[in-house]
């Protein structure tokens, strides 16, 4: 075990500023642990770290977005005591919004893919959101979910449309929190982070304040799921391919640059594409070797970790951090369903000593 992980075996978290209370849901949000990885740490060699954003008191990374779009609207005075709050979202961050909506006493409409998991729908109504699923469209797509939120706001007196992909208050909330409280958590001691994107606003975030703390020398790379075109944009040196293929990933992935992800693009070192089979395998091999029950994109960004701690790898190994979006609750009738893995070709990606974990039909 490196000495950095020795050193918060403790009390279970390596450094945290929070002493005392906090107020209310938002005071709850962010310094979450890093949690080091020890048995993928063990098999390759290197330090592979996980930042737990799934304790956020809302379940995930998007909470830290979602309070920092309503913060960042109320400070423009855009958004006024009783108002509305509107967002397109494949769910995640309309969780977030919902709760912090609770939190403030902000109405809030969400406009979603349908394709999206049940849970995910379900939760969103039980935390008073009026949920608007409507058919997945290409962004291009007037109908797209991303437009109706705008249009809908733009109808409605003293309301927000928090636009995730391009309001760039997304990112600079990870610049401002997630970035630095990295940095102080692995004491600047990093080689490495990588982690996949969707609005961008984590990864340019969190990208942009290590590569500004180190003065260039942590390497921040892309890891993309199947059917999208950001590997591809970042390794052709800027060409944008038409949308191909789907993943099984939620919230990840991505047709466009959006204004979040172009305030990093220029500073990537690297990209690529981490296979569904990878991705469920190493959900269930987190859930059996770590104790962790995470979601695919978790465990695609843990993929991606040990394969940038191995494209970077050093005499003594490499420091690579990533982020643990979220747990696998949220997708359990999908993730733990032989039916469900069955018929996405995904039952053999699994290891046959793990698949005892497939408890639902």
């Amino acid at each position: 075990m490196s000495t950095l992980a020795a050193a918060g075996t403790h009390t279970g978290r390596l450094l945290s500023s929070r002493l005392g209370p906090v107020i209310g849901f938002n005071g709850a949000i962010g310094d979450t642990p890093l949690i080091y990885l020890k048995q993928l740490s063990k098999r390759f060699g290197s330090d592979i770290y996980g930042k737990a954003e799934f304790q956020n008191p809302g379940g995930s990374v998007k909470d830290r977005a979602a309070l920092g779009l309503i913060q960042d609207a109320e400070q423009q005075g855009l958004l006024k005591p009783g108002g509305t709050v509107v967002e397109g979202t494949a769910g995640n961050t309309g969780i977030g919004l919902a709760h912090v909506c609770r939190a403030k006493g902000y109405k809030c409409v969400i406009y979603m893919p349908d394709t999206q998991s049940q849970e995910k729908m379900d939760l969103l109504r039980m935390l008073g959101a009026d949920v608007r699923p409507v058919p997945a469209v290409a962004y291009e797509n007037p109908k797209n979910y991303n437009h109706q939120a705008r249009d809908y706001a733009a109808s409605l007196p003293n309301a927000l449309w928090t636009n995730q992909f391009d309001n760039t208050a997304n990112s600079h909330i990870h610049y401002t929190t997630t970035g630095p409280e990295l940095w102080v958590q692995t004491r600047g001691k990093l080689d490495g982070f990588i982690c996949a994107t969707g609005t961008g606003g984590t990864l340019a975030g969190v990208g942009r304040y290590l590569k500004d703390i180190s003065k260039g020398m942590v390497q921040v790379w892309l890891a993309d799921p199947p059917g999208s075109v950001l590997t591809n944009y970042f390794n052709s040196g800027g060409r944008l391919i038409e949308r191909s293929g789907s993943s099984i990933t939620e919230g990840i992935g991505q047709g466009r640059i959006t204004q979040n992800l172009a305030t990093i693009i220029g500073q990537l070192d690297g990209a690529f594409t981490v296979s569904d089979e990878q991705s469920v395998a190493m959900v269930y091999e987190l859930l059996d070797n770590e104790g962790l029950y995470l979601g695919a994109s978790s465990a695609l960004n843990v993929v991606a970790a040990v394969e940038l701690a191995q494209r970077l790898g050093k005499e003594l190994g490499s420091r690579i951090a990533t982020i643990l979006c979220d747990g696998a609750y949220r997708y359990q009738t999908r993730l733990f369903s032989k039916k469900w893995l069955k018929a996405k070709g995904l039952d053999n990606a699994i290891s046959p000593s793990l698949r005892k974990y497939a408890v639902l039909d």
